[in-house]
């Protein structure tokens, strides 16, 4: 068939008589060549002169997939009803309806398609069990959007028991257990072991699980690895993009340029460049968004490319067509990144800045920027990019909007005069060892509280349930409700001293605390997120609050709270200082920033662009994976790198590899 524009009514007379077969090779031909409008025609006009047919209720399902990508969203639920009541077993239409109605907003009706799936399929056949995974999948996700923790996590473990090779869904279901602060995180089943659940947790999660960098630098290669894979080819560069001429073209992107933690650090940035030194492209690959922070990322970026309807060869060649020298990855291993964009290398360099704290351990990613604390030279070992560094790694806006009226702590449901000790924090980030240390602190000033971010009801009688096991009264566990941010900001200063988590610190949540006059007592640790707050802390001008060791933390937390009065001159110096500290000097930061971009474009054009060194991580995983983190904190280790030499050599005696594949094995730790 032709795949020229077909006239309607050619395409109304043909569809009349064609088998099922030839209606769907003439619909693919016709969508290949770009006329979806006339393949929904084909589809009615079949559907209109078909009635009787036996296989109607497989046609209607086709035209609800073409109505439904077109957006006509009650059309596509008209035909997936008529198509189940044709055939109620007829399972991909379940599955389809529970879709589009979770689209429109109807999650109750949409769970109730995708259990009646999973409750009815009772053969065991290889259809019968994707389609059970599949509505349980389908339930874990749009129940855990609706803030449905326990019930997501249920389809999830279910899935898991019936297939325990999805690695994406027991990502999510990992992270659900860290978001309910249940303990252990990895919890197993006769099914599904720990070391089913250690190949396959994110990134992201084991940053918040353990402070294990060679860990984090095998299960960041692991992933990209697995998840991301290897194209075929990359994109074409212009010779404009190798060669330097006027102002670095600089693009970021990233999905978080809106109201959400990255966009308020990066609200600066774009309008503080200097346009003599670089030219700013900004690649948004986030969800539609109206808010005024997102309108200002598109007034301050010299070029806005909104690039979430495009796949990602496409996206990449927007990159590549805007000949753009340095692109900055703003997201790296969280949710909605463009990582297989990424992997086209659309620029000649590409840098992993902000979005994900850690190494991204893949072939295309040649720099990380940071900054001494976080990542010492020592420290440059666990991390497969080039460091570049930063004054101070996280950027700020300075313009926050604060609530002018100032709460109460009756109007927080605060204790007078109680020591108020506060976490802002998400509750993902709140490990067993880090809540067992809160209590202990507790435990040892009379009377204080600990205010938390609140989660969901069921998480957060979790926490007071827990402290009441060990001797804390649960009322001394107090839960903020979720605030528009001016008014979360300005309820900050009922606090007295912010206690960080670990191993993943506080980040933007940290810099609010200082903006807002609260001092914050953090724990540094050995990975990437554990050491952030300490990089702010100490940028702020308070780095005696900077403890080495969990002991530390406790006695430090214990003395400020019984002796409240060695708290006013740190507030005094978060006064002080906030206007001159290199916490909140933006400009500083930004032409920082530019001089990294200059001399990382003087390595490219010099032909010393950094390879990342990703030798031997199957091996690092396979011995790192074995540690049961759930009972050991890394963090408490003094000697790090003795256990893993002990661990290596425990595994070098049982499965020996060759002596030369074996020095590279070490070297990072012989370093």
């Amino acid at each position: 068939m032709s795949t020229d524009i077909l006239a309607p009514a050619f395409i109304q007379s043909m569809a009349r008589s064609l088998s099922t077969t030839d209606l769907i090779r003439a619909a693919e031909t016709l969508k290949q060549s770009g006329q979806t409008d006339a393949v929904a025609t084909l589809y009615d006009t079949w559907i209109r002169s078909n009635g009787d047919h036996p296989l109607l209720y497989a046609i209607l399902f086709n035209y609800s997939v073409v109505l439904s990508d077109s957006g006509r969203l009650d059309a596509a639920r008209a035909c997936l009803e008529r198509a189940i009541a044709l055939k109620a077993d007829f399972m991909p239409a379940r599955i389809n309806l529970g879709r589009v109605y979770e689209r429109q907003g109807a999650v109750g009706p949409a769970v109730v398609q995708w259990s009646f799936v999973a409750a009815k399929l009772a053969e065991v056949n290889g259809s019968a069990i994707t389609y059970k995974t599949t509505a349980l999948n389908q339930s874990g996700r749009a129940l855990e959007a609706a803030n449905q923790d326990e019930s997501a996590e249920d389809a999830l473990r279910q899935s898991l028991d019936i297939d325990f090779h999805q690695r994406e869904v027991a990502q999510h279901f990992i992270a659900l257990r860290q978001r309910q602060c249940k303990w252990p995180v990895l919890a197993t089943s006769e099914r599904v072991g720990r070391d089913v659940l250690m190949q396959a947790i994110s990134p992201l999660s084991l940053a918040a699980y353990a402070d294990d960098p060679l860990l984090q630098l095998a299960a960041a290669w692991h992933y990209n690895k697995t998840d991301v894979g290897t194209p075929d080819q990359s994109v074409i560069l212009s010779p404009r993009a190798l060669k330097a001429s006027g102002p670095l073209r600089i693009g970021y992107l990233s999905s978080d340029l809106r109201e959400h933690a990255i966009g308020y650090l990066m609200a600066e940035v774009f309008g503080l460049h200097d346009r003599s030194q670089v030219e700013t492209f900004a690649y948004y690959c986030g969800p539609e968004s109206k808010d005024s922070l997102h309108a200002h990322f598109r007034s301050t970026a010299d070029h806005w490319r909104s690039i979430g309807s495009l796949d990602d060869a496409a996206a990449a060649r927007q990159i590549a067509a805007d000949d753009v020298q340095i692109l900055v990855d703003v997201n790296g291993y969280t949710r909605e990144a463009r990582l297989k964009l990424v992997a086209l290398r659309p620029a000649p360099v590409i840098v992993n800045w902000l979005g994900f704290p850690g190494t991204m351990a893949s072939p295309w990613h040649h720099y990380i920027i940071a900054d001494d604390w976080i990542i010492p030279e020592d420290h440059e070992l666990y991390y497969s990019e080039k460091v570049m560094r930063l004054p101070c790694y996280q950027p700020n806006n300075r313009k926050r909007v604060v609530a002018p009226q100032q709460p109460t702590r009756r109007d927080a449901g605060l204790p007078e005069d109680a020591f108020v000790y506060c976490c802002f924090n998400g509750a993902h980030k709140i490990s067993r060892f880090t809540f067992e240390r809160w209590l202990a602190i507790l435990g040892k000033v009379p009377g204080s509280v600990l205010w938390l971010l609140g989660s969901t009801d069921d998480t957060d009688r979790r926490l007071r349930a827990y402290a009441a096991e060990r001797g804390v009264a649960p009322e001394r566990i107090v839960f903020a409700a979720k605030l528009a941010n001016p008014y979360h900001l300005a309820r900050y200063v009922l606090a007295d001293l912010f206690l960080d988590t670990a191993p993943y610190g506080a980040h933007t949540t940290a810099s609010d605390a200082l903006w807002m006059g609260v001092p914050v007592l953090t724990l540094s640790g050995r990975s990437f997120a554990s050491r952030v707050c300490g990089s702010l802390v100490r940028s702020a001008g308070l780095p005696e609050l900077i403890c080495p060791t969990a002991g530390e933390f406790v006695d430090r937390a214990v003395s400020l709270g019984t002796h409240p009065e060695l708290l006013r001159p740190l507030r005094e110096n978060l006064r002080a200082g906030r206007d001159t500290c290199t916490l909140f000097d933006m400009p500083l930061l930004v032409r920082s920033l530019e001089a990294l971009y200059k001399e990382m474009w003087a390595q490219f054009e010099k032909g010393e662009l950094p390879r990342p060194d990703l030798a031997n991580l199957d091996v690092y995983l396979e011995v790192g994976r074995q540690i049961n983190l759930d009972e050991v904190e890394v963090q408490t280790i003094p000697d790090y790198h003795g256990m893993w030499l002990e661990r290596l050599a425990r595994r070098h005696g049982v499965r020996p590899i060759a002596p030369d594949r074996r020095l590279i094995v070490e070297k990072r730790l012989f370093s």
